[in-house]
């Protein structure tokens, strides 16, 4: 019986190659794999060498070599993460004459945990290395993220992201060319990140909740390991200053650093436009049963409160906060930037008009309507015929008005609540229970078929 090995050979530097996997070598007749991968060890001058990456094209050569017994197939990194191994394995799994074994390797996950000389097994793994990697979708599970992006997407580029959808000062550490003499690794905030150029061989860690006193959040030592190349050294000497300017951007900036809706009133900056009070966010916000990914619609955002609740829950998709009033949608913006919830687009028009050209909308919150609640709920059907919606009702004729709408044949789950809130207020020694005017929350979702807008 013949016999494959598919090697882990670590991140690049030949000294990581386990013992076994040297053994492996040493008495294979033919040693396959990318270029990068063989520049990793020695192939001795009698074995066939093959340069090559894809599975259907190592299978062939595989194939085509008849005379060979004991085959070696080289990948890059560890076998376990984010490898062709996978493939490979189940490519050669239905020849009964070929015996597959796997020797694992460095992986680059696991090296720079080393270099930081800290624990990795509570990071999450992604890859944006020749796939799609939502990394807005990334933060919004928030943790510590390991991205593989060697060859895919640009750390720059990423952090650029995570900025725009307010993550700017989530701790990003870049790591390039790890396990080689000019290996380079810098921790910074994803503000500070962006716009810088790094080599085509990285990865990322990325720590979301910006953890402070060394690079994403855990400890590291100021000086590098034993045998770092200077770049490193300086970088790993670095990255604890850097991080601590990444938990003191965090303290500064994020207003409301909690999962929970229900920012207290006096966090919001506040001028003469009306704003729904916290209690009433708060229950808004479960009618409403926003996901991470959602678009929403705030219309009559008014100082936009509830924009920016929404965009806390919905980090990875966007807030369309519509206010004719000019003054409400320069506060609208003011509080997008003070909470750092780039995802709030602060519209001014009055609605149905301004909604034309919104993009479809998941849940839509109609905070004012001006006398124009059937057209706007109109509005929100004609673009996604399951919409959500949740009305907030302080008049008798706005509550019948929302009740006939969302009761009706074009809607399921009717809903319709009343939120009487009080709170204390000190009188002299003693504190008394002042009332909040009661609003009544009208919701309902579109009953529209599979076949309608999202």
């Amino acid at each position: 019986m013949r016999k494959v090995t598919i090697i882990g050979a670590g991140p690049g530097n030949p000294d990581l190659l386990s013992r076994a996997a040297l053994d492996a070598i040493d008495i294979a007749d033919v040693v396959i794999g990318a270029h990068r991968a063989l520049a990793c060890i020695d192939v001795p001058p009698d074995v066939v060498r093959c340069e090559l990456v894809k599975t259907a094209d190592i299978v062939a050569a595989l194939t085509d070599a008849a005379s060979w017994q004991r085959a070696v197939v080289v990948m890059t990194g560890d076998v376990g993460l984010f490898s062709g191994a996978r493939r490979l394995v189940e490519a050669l799994s239905g020849d009964a004459q070929v015996d597959v074994r796997v020797i694992p390797g460095i992986s680059s996950a696991s090296y720079l945990a080393a270099r930081l000389a800290r624990p990795w097994q509570d990071w999450r793994f992604a890859s944006a290395h020749g796939v799609a990697c939502d990394i807005v979708a990334e933060a919004e599970r928030a943790g510590e993220l390991f991205l593989v992006t060697s060859g895919g997407e640009d750390p720059s580029r990423l952090s650029g992201e995570l900025v725009q959808a307010g993550f700017g000062d989530a701790c990003v550490t870049v790591a390039e060319r790890l396990s080689y003499p000019d290996e380079r690794i810098t921790c910074a905030t994803a503000s500070e990140i962006t716009g810088q150029t790094f080599d085509d061989l990285n990865v990322m860690l990325i720590d979301f909740a910006g953890g402070a006193g060394s690079p994403a959040g855990s400890s590291a030592a100021s000086e590098a390991p034993a045998g770092a190349s200077a770049p490193a050294a300086a970088s790993s000497a670095a990255a604890s200053s850097a991080a601590d300017s990444a938990g003191a951007s965090r303290a500064a900036s994020s207003r409301w650093p909690y999962a929970s809706s229900g920012i207290p009133d006096e966090l919001f900056i506040r001028g003469d436009v009306p704003m729904t009070k916290q209690e009433v966010r708060a229950v808004a916000l479960a009618k409403l049963r926003l996901t991470a990914t959602d678009t929403v619609w705030d219309v009559g955002a008014g100082t936009g409160s509830v924009s920016i609740e929404a965009a806390l829950v919905a980090r990875a998709g966007s807030v369309w906060a519509v206010e004719r009033n000019a003054a409400g949608v320069r506060l609208i913006r003011e509080n997008a930037d003070a909470f750092g919830c780039g995802n709030v687009h602060a519209v001014p028009g009055v609605a149905p008009e301004a909604l034309a050209k919104l993009p479809v909308p998941d849940a839509v919150f109609v905070g004012g309507s001006a006398g124009e609640l059937p057209s706007i709920v109109e509005a929100a059907l004609e673009k996604n015929s399951q919409v959500r919606l949740c009305v907030p009702c302080v008049t008798v004729e706005t509550l019948t008005e929302a009740c006939a709408l969302l009761s009706g044949s074009r809607f399921k789950g009717f809903e319709a609540c009343q939120v009487s809130a009080a709170r204390a207020e000190a009188v002299g020694s003693h504190h008394l229970m002042k009332a909040q005017n009661p609003v009544f929350l009208v919701s309902a979702r579109g009953a529209g078929g599979e076949g309608g807008a999202r």
